[in-house]
């Protein structure tokens, strides 16, 4: 299992922001909106059931690269004392303590050139995740197109792909809200059907509720509620099966865009001879949530569509096929380092499946738990078929209920409650985030894997400080404003309910 032993070690990590895996072809999705993607898939190994354990772009990509989850590091928000990294406390020296050091610094300290070519960090001031790079490129405007970033890409493999020893993390913006490919791409899939889950009843339900995201107003996280954006692939509502496929379409386009420059990466690697000895890694920061739960675009929820993403692996030594166990993403971090041979840390929550990259063995876990904090305070419990979604403030989505539960195998977009159809899996379900949460809160006060009872604040729940603070930063944000909104468009009776809930003055 030990490559470094046998042969030169570069590592391609392509970071897709948004990307759900059920758009994707090779992950069964009725368009053709990724042949590159695809094409790497065939040849290598995709897992189906592998999560983000915090959501969204803050809290996922600190897990990602620390190799710890939210509710140690305290990262599940985007604002407020929980969008910070808890300080590591007096065993910081001249450097963080090696335990918690991040993978990149451990992919670095093993031999390999770290390089990201990200807007991310300076988008979110996440310093966090730089941690180990020995170069960092930053494209700029993050919401620029896939050809914008590739630009990056290009030079740098141009005068470096044929080195020994290097891994290169690169990052695309396209398929997350707002939509934006340029419009001379055109519209592959403007004859093609969307998706037919979301009936015309479903969005009438939809359209005459509220919240940030929705179906009367979806528009973006700039608070600005009077529709006035003006994007061609983008309705200002979606009260229409038309409107819809509009949505629909321009992620969709998004995807088949980036996939375009996904492709031209894997050309330089041809072309300098060393993409068949190059391990290739393509993920996603979280999903997108379209029309789920009354959320269209964005990622608000602690759902199947918000925390699944898609991780595929071709390479050396990479044992192709499809692997169903449940995985999180920081898993990723001691499974890289195992492979080159590297130190994995201690202070880490992620667990090896290298076996399961080499050999095919099964390395899953029994069950995870899921968080968000930015748009909602949610976390939720993933097992067998099941999702059950604990709600402690809703971000003003009107769907949500205090406690949630769904069948993904035969209602795999949520559509129905089964609750208290099924109070015999809640309790089950319940008892898994109660167990869950009890093994973390240990962790924490014993100093073992992610936990670090040093810290300030480190044997408290990040949740409970969220929920302290306000609530999560988007919501608690655009709360005023929107009820301000609905007023303003002749949704009184909304606009009074969504006051009195909150306990805002009219």
């Amino acid at each position: 299992m030990n490559w470094t032993m046998a042969l030169t070690m570069r590592i391609l990590y392509i970071d897709c922001d948004s990307l759900r895996s059920d758009h994707l072809g090779c992950y069964g999705y009725h368009r053709n909106t990724s042949p590159n993607i695809d094409e790497l898939a065939e040849d290598g190994l995709r897992m189906t059931n592998y999560y983000a354990s915090d959501t969204p772009c803050l809290p996922s990509r600190t897990a990602l690269f620390t190799s710890r989850l939210g509710i140690h590091t305290g990262v599940i928000n985007h604002g407020g004392l929980q969008a910070d990294p808890r300080r590591s406390g007096h065993e910081r020296g001249f450097k963080y303590p090696r335990k918690f050091q991040t993978f990149t610094r451990a992919l670095r300290e093993a031999g390999l050139h770290t390089v990201t070519l990200s807007p991310f960090p300076h988008r979110h001031d996440a310093i966090q995740v730089l941690e180990g790079f020995a170069e960092v490129h930053d494209p700029g405007d993050s919401r620029a197109p896939a050809h914008h970033h590739y630009e990056y890409a290009e030079e740098w493999l141009e005068d470096n792909a044929v080195d020994d020893d290097w891994f290169l993390h690169v990052n695309f913006w396209d398929p997350h809200t707002e939509y934006n490919t340029p419009e001379e791409f055109g519209n592959p899939f403007e004859d093609e059907p969307a998706p037919e889950w979301l009936t015309q009843e479903t969005i009438d339900e939809h359209y005459a509720t509220y919240g940030p995201h929705s179906a009367f107003n979806p528009e973006s996280a700039s608070l600005d509620w009077s529709g006035s954006w003006d994007l061609e692939r983008m309705p200002e509502e979606i009260e229409t099966r038309e409107q819809f496929e509009q949505w629909v379409d321009g992620y969709d386009v998004g995807i088949r865009y980036m996939d375009r420059y996904i492709g031209k990466i894997f050309e330089l690697l041809r072309e300098a001879g060393v993409f068949e000895e190059t391990l290739v890694i393509l993920s996603a920061d979280h999903g997108e949530n379209l029309g789920e739960l009354n959320v269209y675009g964005d990622h608000h929820t602690a759902d199947e569509y918000t925390s699944n993403v898609p991780l595929i692996m071709r390479g050396p030594q990479v044992e192709s096929g499809v692997d169903e166990a449940f995985h999180y993403q920081v898993d990723l971090a001691p499974t890289l380092v195992e492979l080159v041979d590297g130190d994995v840390r201690e202070g880490w929550d992620g667990r090896s499946f290298s076996k399961t990259v080499t050999d095919g063995e099964s390395a899953g876990r029994d069950y995870l738990v899921l968080s968000q904090g930015a748009w909602a305070c949610q976390r939720s419990v993933r097992w067998d078929d099941w999702l059950l979604m604990r709600t402690y403030h809703d971000g003003c989505k009107s769907l949500l209920e205090d406690v949630m539960l769904f069948d993904l195998e035969s209602d795999p977009h949520e559509t129905t409650n089964l609750a208290d159809e099924r109070p015999d899996v809640v309790e089950e379900g319940l008892a898994k985030l109660q167990q869950w949460h009890d093994e973390r809160m240990l962790e924490a006060s014993r100093g073992e894997n992610g936990g670090n009872p040093d810290t300030p604040d480190g044997v408290t729940d990040p949740m409970w400080e969220v929920l302290r603070e306000g609530g999560p930063l988007h919501a608690k944000q655009s709360i005023g404003p929107y009820a301000d909104y609905l007023r303003t468009v002749g949704r009184e009776e909304q606009a009074a309910e969504i006051e009195a809930k909150y306990d805002l003055e009219g």
